[in-house]
């Protein structure tokens, strides 16, 4: 990747939410790792909501009932546009409460919950994706690599 991501974050609640630095940071580290280059400036919005919102876009986008982790909504190629226009990469959409929920739950850190559900969304971006077994170790794999850079230890380790 040429340069930076512009990453507009947009909060949208009232819970405890990452500061915008550490969010960029990791939005940035997915790119920059993914092994997928991107080559020209692009752009992401992470827009990070309460349960009611990420569960009306699970219900609408996903057909499926009830609030969710994060969602990513790939952006792509708007035809006629010059080849060094910004490339639209996507939105991701995370929940705060529902990080928090599983957070607490599978005993982790809240940052490193946090860090995981952005590097996740940035894959799936990407194109990467989890739907079948072999899709799934590739993505997990790449994932815990992306987040052992930055100190946080295997999302996926089983005890």
């Amino acid at each position: 990747m040429s340069s930076a991501p512009t990453v507009d974050v947009q909060i949208a609640c009232d819970d405890e939410v990452p500061a915008e630095p550490e969010i960029r940071k990791w939005v940035s580290a997915a790119l920059k790792q993914s092994g997928r280059a991107v080559n020209r400036p692009c752009e992401i919005a992470v827009r990070i909501v309460d349960a009611e919102e990420i569960q009306t876009l699970n219900e609408l986008y996903r057909k499926k009932g009830g609030a969710t982790n994060v969602l990513s909504f790939p952006g792509g190629e708007i035809t006629g546009l010059p080849d060094d226009a910004t490339l639209m990469l996507g939105d991701i959409v995370v929940c705060a409460s529902v990080v928090a929920s599983e957070a607490a739950e599978q005993d982790k850190a809240l940052v490193d919950h946090w860090a995981h559900m952005l590097v996740h969304g940035t894959l799936h971006l990407l194109g990467f994706d989890h739907n079948i077994d072999a899709e799934a170790v590739e993505m997990e794999a790449l994932e815990t690599l992306i987040l052992a850079t930055g100190g946080v230890t295997d999302p996926y380790q089983r005890s």
